[in-house]
């Protein structure tokens, strides 16, 4: 065969046209254009010739190189188109037969939960509303009357953050301090009904306490609210929630930003279950927002999610809502 450019671009126009898998084609265009190939290997010969001939001879190798180079493409589009017919030949679905494997998702628990309050809730007239889980010590403490130095902070165990200048919130009481203010700010009057779900973060792991859990708390302000108005729409709450005419008993307790301040429990069965902390807004909270104390008055409660869960789904371990077990999660599907 002859060494000459165009006699090689040739006899490659015809082994190309005889290759009938990708592989030979990929090997072909090694053979001829790879680093060792016989038409890069003529670019060789440019050593040994007079200078006037190196620039003809070195354009005519580039012309073959790249006839070539446009033969090989062609050839591969042809072929990939052939491999794909024969695969979509092969592989031909019927899309008429069932499907295999479906299944449904579900919410977590815990979503369902928190669905399940904000509709009880909303369908007292009251409003669910987010805010911020990195917050600062001024919405998360102090407006809620703990200042600094006050021993509820020792109960609440807080993750500090940025070098202490902020915290994960470890209640989503200060969304209801953030509502208030934005409130009095635009020039707008109580009444408030607002409910705040979310996460909340505290130093405290165990079997039965997670260091980022769910709280729904909430806050109802207007004239002349009292211990009568919590206690009926807690009861309902409570009625509503279990699916039951549950007994329920409020019993004292103590918080910083309310006065009086209660826990309610729920008979469920023999045992009584603590399923909140409540009371009636101190008005130092409602006077720190610029809100008249005289004039207006509120209560305020709290509850803990995976508790209220762990008891409507009669989940026994805490741990199970965070393993994402898909065989526990299934069940809720």
């Amino acid at each position: 065969m002859s060494d000459s450019p165009e006699d090689l671009a040739l006899q490659a126009q015809t082994d190309i046209a005889a290759c009938t898998e990708l592989r030979a084609l990929d090997a072909l265009r090694v053979e001829l254009l790879g680093k060792k190939g016989s038409l890069t290997g003529l670019l060789k010969q440019l050593g040994g010739m007079p200078p006037e001939q190196r620039k003809a001879f070195g354009d005519r190798v580039n012309r073959a190189k790249e006839a070539v180079q446009a033969q090989l493409d062609t050839r591969r589009r042809t072929l990939e188109d052939i491999e794909m017919s024969r695969r979509l030949a092969e592989e031909t679905i019927d899309v008429s037969l069932p499907g295999r494997g479906e299944g449904s998702g579900g919410l977590h628990p815990i979503s369902l939960t928190i669905e399940r309050i904000e509709r009880l809730f909303a369908d007292m007239g009251f409003e669910s509303v987010a805010g911020p889980e990195i917050e600062d010590d001024y919405h998360n403490f102090e407006a809620l009357n703990i200042p600094p130095a006050h021993p509820a902070r020792a109960m609440q165990d807080t993750f500090y953050v940025q070098g202490g200048e902020r915290l994960l919130r470890t209640h989503t009481s200060p969304v209801q301090i953030r509502t208030m203010k934005h409130l009095v700010a635009a020039g707008g009057k109580p009444p408030i009904r607002m409910i705040c779900p979310g996460r909340v973060y505290r130093v405290d792991f165990d079997r039965t306490h997670s260091p980022m859990f769910h709280q729904v708390e909430g806050l109802y302000v207007a004239e002349r609210v009292s211990l009568a108005d919590l206690k009926y729409d807690l009861m309902n709450f409570a009625r509503g929630l279990f699916e039951s005419d549950v007994e329920v008993m409020f019993r004292p307790s103590y918080f910083p930003f309310v006065e009086p301040g209660a826990d309610m429990h729920v008979r469920l069965g023999d045992r009584w279950l603590e399923v909140l902390g409540c009371g009636i807004v101190n008005p130092k909270v409602l006077e720190a927002v610029g809100i008249d104390s005289e004039r207006y008055t509120g209560y305020a409660f709290g509850m803990g999610v995976e508790r209220l869960a762990m008891r409507r789904y009669g989940i026994d371990d805490l741990r199970l809502f965070f393993n994402n077990d898909l065989r526990f999660l299934r069940q809720f599907a």
